[in-house]
């Protein structure tokens, strides 16, 4: 089906939208704390936004919608109750102390404190090795994006690629954070508008109001079920604890958003307003992918169920509308990776390899000039996909697999309990995790759960195993760090890691 000019106007609207802000937010950064973290700056409920939309890819209206497609509500159960739960209930714990890092240690950088808790090496291993991975998860990114566009227009991906890409280059460029932050939360409310509108749709072709629960008579009975094989109890334990340390800051650009608050206080209510969307909101985004079996019977390919709903349903001007929420959702995603890779690399690797990366009177230029390199770079990746066929899949699953063991030094590196876990203890829980990793994929283990979960849990049990074994052993240095984001009471002098 052939986009009507109406809808390529709404599409066209969103794109320059993003490329305003940016340029407005060009003359919100007078220095790269400015850029990298919004000077700290930033209010809990654009933080607890942009924090809940940077969770969300395109891969929810494709693969997940699939998943809602043949196996129905067990994917709310184990997505997103278990991302609102674990955030929730850490609320207090991890925001907080990733505040209170930027507050005392002046931290642009989610891995700039591992340089004093561990070691400048254990610091650069997480560093080089999360750069390089995400060169191609961005990428592969752009050109999921690019699919999407084409489906609905029958654009070639490579141009595809060069438009969202190169938009997201420009505004992310010139904008920095506050860039990014703003068309997050521009991104939400387009998002919310059409879900909402798809919503609505949907449960009028049902019949009204009482479809919302007597349209599950009419699908498959495992549909309704909280758990439906492969997605087990064990599955979504799994996925828990995934989450727990994704959302927490195990993901560098979602710690990023707790990083730039301007207190504990706000920090806390970002991350309960984050929560409590995807306690709610995914209710209402999915039911349409949940109905879609009834509205939609025998679909060869369930991954393309919403588009197909989309274009069923909905009339020009909408279509638009949906289209552009597909692309704000992962633009949104993209280009907040993109900023916190950027403060990575300037923060964390440029000062190791050269002292004169160090000065911070040119850190501002030297973060656009890193943030554009790094921009360009995904691009090129995403427009030779063809060229890395199989291997770019498989790379994108290895960074999937280092959340995890990166992600267990990141945060349990910050519990007092684990003070004595040193750098060999965090190399150790990352190239365990990594090595269970490998066997999962090479054994056939016959469950979906152990094999997702099972190299966290070893980088989990490394680590924690080692934390008990070397207990009270940790250098001053380590333990007045932790100290100082313990306890509020006793200010420190500021000191920058």
């Amino acid at each position: 089906m052939e986009l009507s000019h109406i809808d390529l106007y709404v599409i066209g609207a969103f794109f320059l939208l993003m490329l305003l802000i940016g340029f407005w937010s060009y003359f919100k950064n007078n220095s790269a704390e400015d850029y990298f973290v919004a000077g700290g700056k930033l209010p809990w409920w654009l933080s607890g936004i942009s924090h809940h939309v940077s969770g969300y890819s395109g891969a929810v209206f494709v693969a997940y919608a699939a998943l809602a497609y043949t196996h129905g509500f067990s994917l709310y159960v184990w997505w997103a109750f278990t991302i609102g739960f674990t955030i929730v209930i850490s609320a207090r714990i991890f925001p907080v102390y990733w505040v209170r890092l930027r507050k005392k240690f002046k931290i642009q950088s989610p891995l700039e404190y591992l340089a004093t808790r561990y070691n400048v090496l254990t610091q650069q291993i997480m560093a080089w090795s999360g750069v390089l991975l995400k060169l191609f998860d961005v990428g592969a990114k752009w050109a999921a994006i690019a699919i999407l566009l084409n489906g609905f227009t029958g654009l070639p991906l490579s141009t595809g690629i060069l438009i969202s890409g190169g938009i997201s280059l420009i505004y992310i460029t010139f904008g920095g954070l506050w860039a990014v932050i703003i068309t997050d939360f521009t991104q939400f409310i387009v998002q919310i508008v059409a879900g909402l509108i798809m919503f609505v749709v949907v449960v009028q072709r049902l019949g009204g109001m009482e479809s919302i629960f007597g349209v599950w008579e009419q699908l498959p009975e495992d549909n309704s079920q909280f758990f439906n094989e492969p997605y087990t109890i064990l599955f979504a334990l799994a996925f828990l604890l995934i989450n727990f340390l994704s959302y927490n800051g195990g993901s560098w650009n979602l710690a990023t958003r707790y990083i730039s608050s301007p207190n504990e206080q706000q920090a806390s209510k970002a991350a309960i307003l984050s929560g409590v969307l995807y306690l709610i909101w995914p209710l209402f985004l999915f039911f349409p992918m949940w109905a879609a079996p009834v509205i939609l019977p025998g679909l060869d390919d369930p991954s393309q169920s919403y588009a197909a709903l989309t274009l069923e349903l909905l009339p020009p001007g909408l279509i638009g509308l949906v289209i552009a929420s597909l692309f704000a959702n992962t633009m949104s995603m993209t280009s907040s990776d993109v900023n916190t890779i950027s403060a990575v690399i300037t923060r964390d690797i440029l000062p190791v390899v050269s002292t004169k990366f160090i000065d911070e009177r040119r850190s501002l230029t030297t973060a656009r000039i890193t943030t554009f390199v790094f921009t360009f770079l995904t691009i090129a990746v995403a427009l030779q996909q063809d060229r890395f066929g199989g291997v770019l899949g498989l790379i994108i699953s290895w960074f999937g697999a280092l959340l995890g063991p990166i992600a267990v030094p990141m945060l349990f590196g910050l519990l007092p309990a684990f003070q004595g876990c040193g750098p060999k203890t965090a190399i150790s829980s990352i190239f365990a995790g990594l090595f269970t990793f490998v066997i999962t994929k090479n054994v056939e283990i016959g469950s979906m759960a152990v094999e997702i979960g099972l190299p966290m849990a070893v980088s989990v049990l490394v680590y924690i195993t080692s934390g008990f074994v070397n207990r009270g052993q940790a250098p001053t240095h380590v333990n007045q760090l932790l100290d100082s984001i313990q306890d509020n009471k006793h200010e420190k002098h500021n000191t920058k890691i």
